[in-house]
């Protein structure tokens, strides 16, 4: 099996995105859901340019930036939890997912 972590990065964004076209609307989601996907599609944004870094060290400074926006992510993920209680379930699988990727990037930047 072949691991894409570029297109795992992608769909995550996509389910993000479906996911808050879903979400109740008030002027607490609203809020929340921009922070949401702009974190969360940055997470794929960024590791394309990191797959494209001219050097090692530009590839792990933007595999940093990767690990900080799925940071990111997984709080704005909380916080939208917070808002919408009645979503923690389904919201902890979007967050399971974005923290594996935040381990892989971790590993990644640790890595010799």
């Amino acid at each position: 099996m072949v691991y894409d972590l570029g297109e795992r990065t992608a769909k995550f964004g996509e389910v993000i995105i479906r996911f808050c076209k879903n979400l109740p609307y008030n002027e607490n989601t609203r809020i929340l859901t921009s922070q949401l996907i702009r974190a969360a599609t940055s997470v794929g944004a960024n590791y394309c340019e990191a797959d494209n870094a001219s050097s090692k060290k530009d590839f792990k400074y933007k595999i940093g930036i990767c690990n900080r926006e799925a940071k990111e992510t997984m709080y704005w993920l909380r916080m939208i939890a917070a808002a919408a209680p009645q979503l923690k379930e389904e919201i902890r699988k979007y967050w399971r997912e974005v923290h594996e990727l935040n381990l892989i990037f971790s590993a990644i930047i640790n890595k010799k």
